[in-house]
This record gives structure tokens, sequence and C-alpha cells, in this order.
């Protein structure tokens, strides 16, 4: 019965740290490390990343309930990295974050998930560097 309990125990434990790894959590008791994954995942709520395949290329939109300085940048940068060139883009960052892109490939082959993958691994990097400064 003890090693039931301590079986159950140990797999909480190793759970509650693999999310604690997840949301980039410091924190050390349970209640802690789930607070922060609902924040974590509150965040995440708040930012949506779309990505739609076109003849040419993608349609991709970018969305955040809240204004995201330099968000933009770190977008455009992303886009660049995977050979997308921006024929048309529409942007509001006034009081949120809205971008509507239309991306066309430099002929190579990239899927629509490889771009959403792109744009939402830049934006995780510019939260995660704007929650340090």
């Amino acid at each position: 019965m003890v090693s039931r309990e301590h079986k159950k125990a140990a797999a909480l434990h190793e759970k509650l740290q693999l999310l604690r790894s997840i949301t980039n959590s410091h924190a050390v008791n349970k209640t802690s490390i789930i607070i922060d994954a609902s924040k974590y995942i509150a965040d995440l709520k708040q930012k949506e990343v779309t990505v739609k395949t076109l003849e040419k290329g993608f349609q991709i939109n970018v969305i955040s309930e809240k204004n995201c300085p330099g968000l933009l940048v770190t977008v455009l940068e992303a886009f660049e990295e995977l050979g997308l060139n921006v024929v048309e883009a529409r942007v509001s960052c006034t009081g949120s974050f809205h971008l509507e892109a239309v991306g066309e490939n430099d002929g190579e082959n990239v899927e629509a998930h490889t771009v959403k993958q792109a744009v939402s691994q830049a934006i995780n990097n510019w939260s995660e560097s704007n929650e340090q400064d």
C-alpha cells in the first residue's frame, strides 16, 4: 500500500516538474507551480496565430489582446528567416496587436505548420525577453 502511494506521489512530483519546466516557472511548491501555469495559459490565450495556405504562400494572422511593443519586428524577422516576402499587410497596435499578412515563399517548400511554429516561437521568445525587462 505504501509503495502505491509512493508511486503516485512520485508521478505527481514528476508531472509538476514537467509543468514547471514548460511554463518557465521558478516556483517550488505545488500551489505556486499551478498558479504560474494558469498565468502561462492565460497569456497564451491572449496571443493567437493562424496560418492559411494560399496558392503562392500564406495568410498569417497574429492577434494579442494587449499592446505588444516590438512584436511586429519580431514577427517580420521570423518571416524573413522562413524566406517569406510580405506582399500585403495590415497592422493595428492600438490597445491590442493585430497583424494580417500575406507572405510568399522564395520558391522554397515551406508548410503552414512550419510557419505557425516559427511565428509562435518568435512570439514566445519576444514574451520571455519582455518579461526580463
